[in-house]
């Protein structure tokens, strides 16, 4: 079992900047944020293999960077410009080589307008 271990988020006003950062035990293949809003779905922010290729929401390209440390096993995600429409519980995820998912407790983004 991966544990995983979130820090980061908080309140911002609109076109601020936030970094969230996840610290996971174990191989893993690849990290990633997700993010789930009031009454939606959880969708994906952004995931990067441990090769360093990455995946954005289209939401928030040009806007969040997702960056891994191999040896630290830590994921960070840089959130500028940040819009009201960003807030949203956000939750590492991690996947191993068994293609296995683990969670974070999620850590919550709020950004006003």
């Amino acid at each position: 079992q991966v544990q995983l271990v979130e820090s980061g988020g908080g309140l911002v006003q609109a076109g601020g900047s936030l970094r969230l950062s996840c610290a996971a035990s174990g191989r893993i293949f690849s990290m990633g944020w997700y993010r789930q809003a009031p009454g939606n779905q959880r969708e994906l922010v952004a995931v990067i293999t441990r090769g360093g290729t990455t995946n954005y929401a289209d939401s928030v390209k040009g806007r969040f960077t997702i960056s891994r440390d191999n040896a630290k096993n830590t994921v960070y995600l840089q959130m500028n410009s940040l819009k009201p429409e960003d807030t949203a519980v956000y939750y590492c995820n991690a996947r191993n080589y068994n293609l296995n998912d683990s969670w974070g407790q999620g850590t919550q983004v709020t950004v006003s307008s």
